[in-house]
Formats: C-alpha cells, sequence, structure tokens
C-alpha cells in the first residue's frame, strides 16, 4: 500500500510540475482488454478532444460482472512522445452470485448487486509506427451497494486504435 501511495504521489508530482502540454494522442478510437485484479475483459476508448477521452470496460469475475464508465484526462509526461499519465473518475453497476470472494474475506450468502464511483490513474503508451497501447493503472473505487467497501483495482490494457 505505501509503494502505491508513493506511486501516485509521485507521477502526480510529475505531471503538476511539468511544463502545461496538451497530450497529442496518435488515435480516436481503440478497443482492447483490461486484465485487472479483480474483472479481466474487453474496453473501447473513445478521444473526444486531443486529450480527453471516456473509456468503458466490461469486466467478468468469479461469479458476476462489471460494467465501469470512465472519463480521463491525458497529459504527457517525461518528454517522451506517446506517453501519457491518466486521471479521471466515473462508476460502475454490475451483479455477483452468492460465494466467497476476495481470498476467503468475503462471503455473500446470495446474489448482490454492485454500484459504486471509480477513479483511475495510469499510464499509457502507444508504440510508434503501430495501432497498439499499452496501459498500467490503479483504479480505487468504492462500492456502495454491498456496504460502504474500498479498493484498489489495478489493470494491464491493450488496445488496438483505429
Amino acid at each position: 500500500m505505501k509503494k502505491t501511495i508513493y506511486f501516485i504521489i509521485v507521477i502526480t508530482a510529475f505531471v503538476i510540475t511539468g511544463k502545461q502540454a496538451q497530450a497529442q494522442v496518435s488515435y480516436r478510437s481503440a478497443v482492447g482488454l483490461k486484465f485487472g485484479g479483480y474483472e479481466i475483459g474487453p474496453s473501447i476508448k473513445y478521444f473526444f478532444d486531443n486529450d480527453q477521452a471516456i473509456e468503458g470496460i466490461l469486466g467478468f469475475r468469479k461469479g458476476g460482472a462489471v460494467v465501469t464508465g470512465l472519463y480521463e484526462k491525458h497529459v504527457p509526461i517525461f518528454n517522451v512522445d506517446k506517453l501519457n499519465f491518466y486521471y479521471g473518475g466515473g462508476f460502475h453497476i454490475g451483479g455477483i452470485d452468492k460465494g466467497t470472494y476476495n481470498d476467503g474475506r468475503d462471503y455473500y450468502d446470495n446474489r448482490r448487486i454492485l454500484i459504486g464511483l471509480d477513479g483511475v490513474i495510469g499510464v499509457e503508451y502507444t508504440i510508434p509506427q503501430t495501432p497498439i497501447s499499452l496501459s498500467v493503472d490503479l483504479d480505487p473505487r468504492i462500492e456502495f451497494a454491498t456496504g460502504s467497501t474500498f479498493d484498489l483495482a489495478p489493470a494491464l490494457g491493450i488496445k488496438y486504435s483505429f
């Protein structure tokens, strides 16, 4: 947890102290896969401005599925072409079946609806002269429907842009 907080502070410091530049993404739309700590599934991202995007993720998990919608602001970092830091927020809704989750820490005796708020902070790199983008992010989220819980959901992503 301390390493995660340290990582967020360092990346935020670079973004705040860096020159005010607008991210120049090399694509408008992309589809791909997200491999998260809790869910795995397809994603779609659309830039409606040079530095602002919306992303939708359909995540499948043991005994359930979650749909997540995110707004993301992209900022170039480290003066590396096609490398962007992004941050934002959104919401999720889904459901899980009864059973044991989170390595046995949580047990639900019946089906549950999942509803909550999400944040996102991450880094995305578009491989030059290819339609492929790679990302790593951390999605802090608050779950309201199953009781007020908080977790950090790390994820790796790969996208094909067009």
